[in-house]
C-alpha cells in the first residue's frame, strides 16, 4: 500500500485525485493537509511515500495587493513542503505546476521550451519548480506536472465561460483551432501512473487529441440538448484580430504528445462534466 499526503484541503484536483486514489483503498491510503496558514515540518510527513502538493493561488484576478500572495503560497510554501517532505523521508514529491510558467497564449510548446513567464503566478510556479528541482537526489524523486487547461464536473476557470456560450447562444464560430486539454479524469489517472512508477520528471499531461474550441461549445451544448449552429461567417474576423481575449479563445496552444492519457475519451469527458 502507498501511504499519500495530498497539501491543499478544498483544491478541485487535488480532492478529485484522493477520491480517484480511495476507490483502490487497498492500495492506496490517502491523508490530506489544510495548506492555509501551514507551516511543514518534517515530522508531518513521516510514514509517507508520497507528497502531492496541490496548494496555490489561482482562477483569481492579479492585483498590486495580492501579488505579493502568489509568492508567497506558490513559490515559498511549496519550497517549504518540499524540504521538510524531503527531512521527513519522503521518496516521491508530485508537484502541481501550471501551463503558464511558458507565458504563451498561443504556440506549441516542447520538453525544451524555456519558461518565459508573463505574471505572478506563473513566475511564482517557475521559481517553485526551480527551487524544488534542486532537491532530487538521495532517494528524493520530483515530478513536476504542467498541465493545460483542466475540466471536469465543478471545475472553475475557462471551461465555465465556453459552456456559459454554449447554453446561451445558437451560433458559434467554426474557427479551425487546437487545444491541449485534459479531463479530471485522465489527470488523476495520470498522477496515479506517476505514483505508481515512483518517478520523476516533467511532464505534460494531456487528452490525446488536441481539442477545437468549436468542438467543445458544440458537444456541451449538444449534451444538454441544445443545438449550435457552427459558422465560418466571421473567420475572417477572428483570424485578423486575433488578439487579447480572443487569442485566448481562438488561438492554438498546444503541448507535445509525451504524457498522453487515454482512459476517457473526449465524447465521454464532457457528457461525464455535463451530467
Amino acid at each position: 500500500m502507498k501511504k499519500i499526503l495530498i497539501t491543499g484541503v478544498g483544491s478541485y484536483i487535488g480532492d478529485s485525485v484522493a477520491q480517484y486514489l480511495l476507490k483502490e483503498p487497498e492500495k492506496y491510503s490517502v491523508d490530506m493537509i489544510d495548506a492555509a496558514g501551514y507551516e511543514p515540518k518534517a515530522e508531518d510527513f513521516r510514514g509517507y511515500d508520497v507528497v502531492f502538493n496541490v496548494a496555490g493561488i489561482a482562477h483569481r484576478k492579479e492585483t498590486e495587493e495580492n501579488r505579493e500572495l502568489y509568492y508567497k503560497v506558490n513559490r515559498d510554501l511549496s519550497v517549504e513542503i518540499a524540504n521538510a517532505a524531503k527531512a521527513g523521508g519522503v521518496k516521491q514529491l508530485i508537484l502541481m505546476s501550471t501551463m503558464s510558467v511558458y507565458g504563451k497564449t498561443t504556440g506549441h510548446i516542447t520538453k525544451e521550451t524555456p519558461v518565459d513567464p508573463k505574471n505572478a503566478y506563473g513566475f511564482s510556479k517557475a521559481q517553485a519548480d526551480e527551487e524544488i528541482s534542486k532537491l532530487e537526489g538521495d532517494g528524493f524523486k520530483f515530478a513536476c506536472l504542467r498541465p493545460p487547461m483542466v475540466y471536469g464536473k465543478g471545475c472553475k476557470g475557462n471551461y465555465q465561460r465556453l459552456r456559459s456560450f454554449a447554453l446561451k447562444y445558437p451560433v458559434f464560430p467554426s474557427y479551425k483551432n487546437e487545444r491541449s486539454m485534459i479531463y479530471i479524469g485522465n489527470l488523476c489517472e495520470f498522477v496515479k501512473t506517476i505514483i505508481d512508477s515512483e518517478t520523476g520528471g516533467l511532464f505534460f499531461p494531456q487528452n490525446c487529441e488536441y481539442v477545437r474550441t468549436c468542438d467543445m461549445v458544440e458537444k456541451i451544448s449538444l449534451v444538454n440538448g441544445k443545438t449550435t449552429r457552427l459558422t465560418g461567417v466571421f473567420n475572417a474576423a477572428i483570424k485578423l484580430f486575433e488578439v487579447g481575449a480572443m487569442k485566448k479563445v481562438f488561438g492554438s496552444l498546444t503541448y507535445e504528445k509525451t504524457d498522453t492519457v487515454d482512459k476517457f475519451s473526449f465524447d465521454q469527458s464532457i457528457e461525464l462534466t455535463e451530467n
